[in-house]
Formats: structure tokens, sequence, C-alpha cells
């Protein structure tokens, strides 16, 4: 492996390759040994119930279909046995919804840190060919996004959702069936296997995203629909943790099969959901101004998530040289981090607005990410990669109400969609960059250009929005 330079002020920051450092070679910290599964579940059950329990006992504000719908509210929302026996009733819908996205987020935080090793590792490949793939991959979950989007529109909501859920597991058994380049690729591009979105934005799979928030829009209200955000991407984001732990238990191709069989058995749980979605008239889009708003202040968060997102892990890997195992319990932490940072969602919005949120945490994690390639210490840059991934997702769930406030409902998904597509689209390039970056050693640039991308973001969004926009279709 060649050695690697940081720019550090007017001199550089030597960091010798391997064998000239093997006495120097940082202890990672012990790996948790024999942690029990059932205290991830101890730990979602006792902090959702604790900090919310008006999702388990009494929210008046859920409410059922379109808009125009939902000036009665439900009276009650109490999790009896009568209303989970009610096929129809609105908080069944949303449990069964959090469950199939338990099973995706759960296999996605496992090929997070298998994939890298998959290919770095067990097949040799280098960084570049790691980069071409997330980026084939973002490329493909725009252009299946942006079809899912319009198609749950202008088909439904449930079949689209079942469409979109066949597609992970067959593409991880792809992966499993052959480690040959047009394999990789193939299953890459119709999984999604790019990390440019954990969490909140659909990681792998993330085709299957606007149709989940569309639905999760259909079932609310604009008053407590930041709140089910928050609890959909933090309850993922749970499980997606537990799928980095468990990444730790099986072989690398072994774990794509246990990946494909958790994924496919959340397939089964869309068939009894009852949706009741608007279906749009005609192809024809009334809040296309709106849109376009988004989907460029989404274009460029998408060129900043392409530079570092996908590649933190392969950085540990590639620097420190972090072990597999280590590193999932290093992932298990940081997505823990960030699946509780998201209940602050409807706080950030009550106190500041989705605008002000987004500027205040997103420019605190470009500036902790600045530390990466000017300091070497190890224990530093753990503690930046266990913090900055939530300070990226903190506002996720108050922009997600804001876009889905300021267009109409029967225009939602495809307004979900071509967001989703700008980007992805625009993060593809950002991953080539990067890749080829990392594989000749210059790994310090992605970091500067990450933070030149994000302060230009905020500055689109202050003059697109304003520090407190209007939350209502055009």
């Amino acid at each position: 492996m060649p050695s690697i330079k940081f720019p550090l002020g007017l001199g550089l920051l030597y960091v010798p390759p391997p064998s000239e450092r093997k006495e120097k070679v940082l202890s990672p910290v012990r790996p948790v040994e024999n942690l029990p599964c059932y205290s991830l579940f101890e730990v979602c059950a006792a902090t959702l119930i604790f900090t919310r329990r008006d999702l388990f006992f009494h929210d008046p504000g859920l409410t059922v279909g379109p808009a125009s719908d939902r000036s009665q509210p439900l009276a009650g929302n109490s999790l009896t046995s009568d209303t989970l026996a009610s096929p129809d009733h609105p908080t069944r819908q949303i449990l069964l919804l959090m469950a199939f996205r338990f099973t995706r987020t759960l296999s996605a935080g496992m090929l997070a840190i298998i994939f890298p090793y998959y290919v770095l590792r067990y097949l040799n490949y280098g960084p570049l060919i790691l980069g071409l793939l997330y980026t084939a991959a973002t490329l493909a979950t725009a252009a299946l996004a942006l079809f899912f989007g319009y198609l749950a529109d202008l088909w439904g909501r449930k079949g689209t959702l079942l469409i979109a859920g066949i597609i992970l597991p067959l593409s991880m058994l792809l992966a499993f069936a052959s480690g040959r380049l047009p394999f990789l690729f193939a299953a890459a591009m119709l999984g999604g296997f790019s990390a440019t979105g954990a969490r909140a934005s659909g990681s792998a799979g993330g085709a299957a995203q606007p149709i989940q928030i569309a639905v999760i829009a259909d079932l609310t209200t604009l008053r407590n629909r930041t709140f089910y955000f928050s609890i959909l991407t933090f309850t993922g984001g749970l499980f997606g943790a537990l799928g980095m732990l468990m990444a730790r238990l099986f072989d690398v191709r072994a774990a794509f099969l246990v990946a494909a069989a958790i994924s496919g058995a959340g397939v089964l749980l869309i068939l009894p959901m009852k949706l009741s979605s608007p279906r749009a008239v005609n192809s024809g889009l009334k809040s296309l101004k709106t849109i376009g708003k988004f989907s460029l202040t989404g274009a460029i968060n998408g060129i900043s998530q392409g530079l570092l997102m996908p590649f933190l892990i392969p950085f540990f890997l590639i620097v420190y040289h972090v072990p597999r195992p280590h590193m999932a319990v290093y992932g298990f932490f940081s997505e823990l981090i960030s699946s509780a940072a998201l209940l602050i969602a409807p706080h950030i919005e009550r106190n500041f607005g989705f605008v002000k949120g987004v500027a205040y945490t997103r420019g605190l994690g470009a500036l902790l990410l600045l530390l990466l390639p000017l300091t070497h210490a190890f224990k530093l840059a753990l503690f930046v990669y266990l913090v900055t991934p939530a300070l990226r997702v903190m506002a996720v769930p108050a922009q997600q109400t804001a876009l889905t406030a300021m267009v109409r409902d029967d225009e939602m998904g495809r307004a979900l969609g071509m967001s989703q597509v700008a980007r992805l689209t625009a993060s593809s390039g950002a991953v080539a960059f990067t890749g080829y970056m990392f594989d000749v050693s210059d790994i310090a640039l992605p970091f500067y250009a990450y933070a030149a991308v994000i302060a230009f973001s905020l500055v689109l969004y202050f003059h697109f929005f304003g520090s407190r926009p209007d939350l209502r279709p055009d």
C-alpha cells in the first residue's frame, strides 16, 4: 500500500505504509464480546415509550386518507387489541410499515459493513472499483426512485411498495452468487448498494424511500408528521445499528444470504397493509416550482453526501487498518447515536424551523469532519465518526415534513422521487471523484470539498425558503 500524505498547514503529515509502522499501529478498542441481542430491543422500547408515550397510548392527531379528509382527526389512538385487529386502522398501517422498514435497515446495516470489506479485502479490488460500484448503485437508485415515485402517484402506494421491496433481497442473492464484476455491478444497481443516505434517505434499497415517506404523509397530519418521521427513522436506525453489529458474526459471503432472508421476510409485511392514497388524474405537476427548489438543494446535498458518506468506513480501513469485527462495533454505536439524535427533530422544527435546523446541524458536522485530514489521532477520528452522521440526519424529518407539506397530495410521490433523483444523481459524480482520490492516496481533498459544498447548500436553503417558510402548497 502506498504512503498517504495529508496537507497540514504549510507542511505535510506523512502516514507511512503498514510495513514501516507495525510497531505504531493503534490498538482498536476491544470488541464487545457476547453482546446479548435483546439489549438493543430493550433500549429501543424503553427510549421510545419513555420519551413519547403518546405514540402508544393516545395521539388524537393521527388520521388516514388525503388532506381533504383530515379535518376530523380520530378521537384516539390506543394500541388495544381492537385497534390492532382493525385492518384499516392507520396505527396498524404505520406499525406494519415500521416492521417492513426494520427488516430493510437491518439488512442495510449488515451490508454497510460487509460490502466494502467484500470488495476491498475478499475480492482484492481497489478503492476506485468500490467507488464505481457505489456510483452505479447511486445512479440506478435515482432512476428507480423516479420510476417508483410516478408509479406510486399514478398506480398506488401498496403495489409500488411491494415491487420495490422484492428487489432488495434479489440483489443480495445476486451478489452472493458471484464475485465477478458484472454480477457485482448488477447487484449494486438493483439493490442500491451505496452509503449515500443511510438512515433517513435510504442507503441500501433506497428507491423505496420516497414511497415510505408518501405513505406516512397519507396517514398523518402536518401537526404530527415530523414526529412520526422521526420515530420511523429512529427505530429503523436502531435496527440498522443492530445489522452492523450482526455483520461481525458471519463470513462476508454468508452475510449476503442472511441479509437477503431478512429483507425477503419483510416483503410479506406489505401484503396485509390497507393504504388509502390519492391517485393523480394526470401526469402534470402544479407544484413544479417548489419541487424544483427542493431538487436543487437536494442535488447540492447529494454532492456532499457522495464526497464522504460512503467512504467513512473505507477511511478507517485504509488509514487506520481497523479490522472488520471492530469496525462493526464502531458502526453500531455510530448508528445508535444517529438514531437517538432523530428524536430531537420535532424540537428542532418547533424551535428553529427546518432551514435553521439544517444550517446548525450540518454546519457543525462539516467543521468536525475537517479535523479528520488535519490530524492523525485515532480517538479523535473515532469521535468524529460517531457524531457527524447524527448531525447530518438530525434535521431530515423536519425537512421531509416541509417537502410533503409544500406540494399537493396527489403529486407527493413524484416530488419525493424527483428530489431523490436530483440528490442521488449529483452524488454519483462525487462518489466517483472520492473513489479516485482514495485510490491515489489523496484522502484530504474530499474532506475540504465537503465543507465547501455544505456551506453553499446552506446559502441556497436560506435563499429559497427563508428562515421560516410557509408550510403549504403554492
